[in-house]
């Protein structure tokens, strides 16, 4: 039966699952973080092969039998600068346009606890940076003739314009040892929240112009699974491979005008790979893969000047392609106490030149995350972790060369940085005592 420690863990991890809900920030390797679990952020999130906190079951849930039982939680702020700037004439607001609100928290959590000497299980909260744009109506669009020109301001002549969407995920996930390999599978519970503003001139060009834009948020439930495995090839040297299928959800019904398949928004596949190497028994080096398919989610994936109609299935979406994310780490486990953590990753930019005008709502360009942390041992069993991330300033500029879409001949560039910062707390729980074995005579 749980322990009182362990029924209290669990309660403040869904607890935290709830308030995810209400997080939302930009994106990172696409509007997928790099990392979910304190330490994951300090390396850049590399870890596949090397499991150490209940976030395992965010990257690889055969980790769980190494975690041993713990309780971790943490805290992300973080702050994204977004926006755009154009040249010549065209549809949306001119200048060097800036989306507003720049923090956002993110919190995690995870609770960890093995079965026996050969199998653990875990349960796991967490979310996605998502998307997220706020600019004002008082960018006023500019009027040229265009065939799009409106009267309204706005960066999409609709007055204030952006997007929002919230993607926070429940997961537990079971583990067993065979010898030198382990495996792991754990279900995911999704819950994503949107809402869309400022997009009324599209209207003329949706399938459902009525559920478009400017609703209440709408929300959307759905499921996946992950699953993975660990290998350790020699004392020192460690694999890790997973993979979680798309989480599919259901359609946000208040903005079937807007994403293909009538308001389809599945969470997309991704699988990660990767390999740890204990370079001495204190320094561990990590290095993954990971590649998140967002071309195989239609209102993601297909281009967003596709001849259609919003909302079909057939309808534009955002035009991403598939990211590739490589990521290194390193682990000092310096003394009892202190523990340093760096690394840094790379991943191609999902977004083309030609989709650049509707993706000022999404800028998901960064390209380069620098990150590095520390633990802090504070007492028998609980431990301070502080990372941070900084992903330096990387933009996207296109030039529609059709003069049947909304921006003909103009050059439009959008830009993301980001900083993260986070502070997270793990508490390891004493191992139980040894049996006493009582002689009978």
């Amino acid at each position: 039966m749980p322990t009182s420690h362990s029924r209290l863990a669990m309660r403040i991890a869904f607890l935290l699952a709830g308030s995810l809900a209400a997080s939302c920030a930009q994106a990172t390797e696409g509007y997928f973080l790099e990392g979910y679990g304190n330490r994951e952020k300090a390396l850049a999130g590399a870890g596949v092969a090397d499991s150490r906190d209940p976030l395992a079951l965010s990257i690889n849930p055969a980790g769980l039998v190494d975690v041993g039982h713990q309780f971790t939680a943490g805290l992300t702020g973080f702050f994204p600068d977004r926006g755009y700037t154009t040249e010549g004439p065209g549809f949306v607001a001119s200048g060097d346009v800036r989306s507003g609100r720049g923090l956002f928290p993110i919190p995690n959590a995870g609770y960890s606890r093995p079965i026996d000497e050969t199998s653990a299980w875990g349960v796991a909260a967490y979310g996605n940076g998502g998307m997220n744009t706020t600019y004002s109506k008082s960018h006023a669009s500019q009027f040229y003739p265009n065939p799009f020109a409106c009267p309204r301001t706005g960066v999409f002549c609709g007055e204030n314009a952006g997007v929002d969407l919230n993607q926070a995920f429940l997961s537990a996930g079971y583990a067993q040892r065979f010898g030198a390999v382990a495996v792991g599978v754990a279900p995911i519970l999704a819950v994503q929240l949107f809402k869309a503003r400022g997009l009324s001139g599209f209207s003329s060009f949706s399938a459902d112009a009525s559920n478009l834009s400017d609703h209440s948020y709408d929300w959307s439930v759905g499921g996946g699974v992950r699953a993975g495995a660990q290998w350790n090839a020699t004392s020192r040297l460690r694999f890790g491979v997973a993979a979680a299928t798309p989480i599919w959800s259901t359609k946000f019904a208040k903005y079937s005008g807007l994403f293909a398949e009538g308001g389809g928004f599945d969470i997309p596949a991704s699988v990660t790979a990767g390999v740890a190497f204990d370079l001495t028994p204190d320094v561990t080096l990590l290095a993954d893969w990971r590649r998140i398919f967002y071309s195989q989610v239609e209102s993601v994936g297909r281009p967003s000047q596709a001849p259609y109609s919003f909302g079909l299935a057939n309808g534009p979406g955002f035009g991403w392609t598939d990211v590739d994310a490589f990521k290194f780490g390193a682990e000092w486990r310096a003394t009892r106490d202190w523990t340093f953590r760096v690394g840094y990753s790379h991943n191609n930019n999902p977004i083309r030149a030609q989709d650049v005008t509707l993706n000022i709502l999404a800028p998901g360009v960064v390209t380069d995350h620098v990150s590095g942390g520390l633990a802090y041992r504070i007492g028998e069993n609980s431990t301070i972790d502080l990372a941070a991330i900084v992903s330096p300033r990387h933009s996207v500029s296109g030039i529609e060369v059709t003069p049947l879409g909304p921006n003909p001949f103009r050059k439009i560039t959008i830009y993301l940085s980001e900083f993260e910062v986070t502070a997270g707390w793990t508490y390891k729980f004493a191992a139980a005592p040894a049996p006493v074995v009582v002689a009978k005579y």
